[in-house]
């Protein structure tokens, strides 16, 4: 778990685009939200590049930017869209819809008045992940009766939504559409903790549950990679299907454990507990391990899809290291009663207690 600032601060440099080459031409960028978890970053970055923004939400959230930002007031649960009506933009970014009548009726007031539609969709569109697998994999089918009707997303109908509203996106802007799936997003301002388990974890020190043998592959995107390049794919108008999480090269859990602890300084223990062990005892992948699914079964291409489309268009990723040591910071600067409890991973209690199982079991 040990690596030198110098090397940490050598491998930064090499690993950060080449994004200022050149200045871009201005755009005129409308982005559907804003105010989540990608939009702000979207936001921030895309003032920097020189465009001209403007956001369409409910108004619930204000952010302080560092620049001028339209803000139209709308709400598309209720086809309010009126904001929007008789305007033009050069790409319009579509952040938070998952439901397909969203999709539906933003190409009936913009169809004709943008000249590219970026839908961020989701990994999970995928009908399988038994195999690694490119963007021409088969998608979840939607088994309702009717897609458009839905006012409300379950686990079980978020992947085959987010289908349907990939087709409806393709049909509503044809030769407009850029589709781009992200897979776990972690980094600053993450609600879920499903990343941030880890930082918390290994700068606590002491002796940590590590899941499998390490030899487990992991995908996921840093909230800044994710944003910054949905903007280059504005200003190079690319089109098509991305499956958009990294890193660049494949990366186990035995590599990712001592990345994340080199970013915050750790000096943490790892025990690695077996799967099968794991399973016996209940504890969920994912939710009590984030990041973490066997790759084996039904998971075992999870987190080997394919990344070549998205890499040969110009995704580019922050070290590991750098993803961890913010988040870290980020999560240390909320309010106490916040960090008193993560939102996903094991509790203090529960890991001790399967850590001294393990080693009975062993014995």
């Amino acid at each position: 778990m040990h690596a030198t600032r110098r090397r940490l601060l050598q491998v930064s440099a090499l690993a950060l685009p080449a994004l200022a080459m050149s200045k871009p031409r201005p755009l005129r960028l409308l982005i559907l939200g804003g105010t989540g978890f990608i939009g702000p970053h979207q936001v921030r970055y895309a003032l920097a590049r020189g465009h001209k923004v403007t956001l369409f939400n409910r108004g619930r959230q204000k952010e302080a930017w560092p620049g001028p930002v339209e803000e139209l007031i709308g709400d598309r649960n209720a086809g309010d869209l009126k904001a929007l009506a008789g305007r033009d933009w050069d790409v319009a970014i579509d952040d938070p819809t998952t439901l397909p009548f969203w999709v539906r009726d933003a190409g009936k007031v913009l169809g004709g008045h943008v000249g590219q539609y970026v839908f961020i969709s989701t990994i999970s569109v995928y009908a399988s992940n038994d195999k690694p697998a490119d963007e021409t994999a088969a998608l979840a089918q939607y088994a309702g009766k009717d897609p458009f009707a839905e006012k409300t997303v379950t686990n079980d109908t978020y992947g085959p939504l987010k289908a349907v509203s990939e087709a409806e996106a393709q049909r509503q802007f044809p030769g407009k559409a850029a589709i781009v799936r992200p897979g776990l997003i972690v980094g600053p301002g993450d609600p879920t903790d499903r990343f941030t388990y880890w930082p918390v974890r290994l700068a606590r020190g002491g002796e940590v549950l590590a899941p499998g043998d390490g030899s487990d592959p992991v995908q996921f995107i840093d909230v800044r990679d994710l944003s910054e390049w949905t903007i280059r794919v504005a200003e190079q108008r690319s089109l098509g299907v991305f499956n958009a999480t990294g890193p660049a090269r494949p990366l186990t859990m035995r590599r990712f454990l001592p990345g994340v602890g080199a970013g915050v300084g750790a000096r943490a223990r790892l025990t690695w507990v077996s799967t099968d062990f794991l399973e016996k005892q209940e504890v969920q992948p994912w939710s009590d391990l984030p990041v973490w699914i066997p790759a084996r079964g039904d998971s075992a291409g999870f987190h080997r899809r394919s990344i070549a489309r998205a890499l040969a268009a110009g995704l580019s990723y922050r070290p590991l290291p750098t993803t961890a040591a913010d988040t870290l910071a980020w999560f240390r600067s909320l309010p106490s009663e916040r960090q008193g409890k993560l939102r996903a991973g094991l509790s203090p209690e529960r890991e001790a207690a399967l850590l001294s199982q393990w080693k009975a079991w062993k014995a």
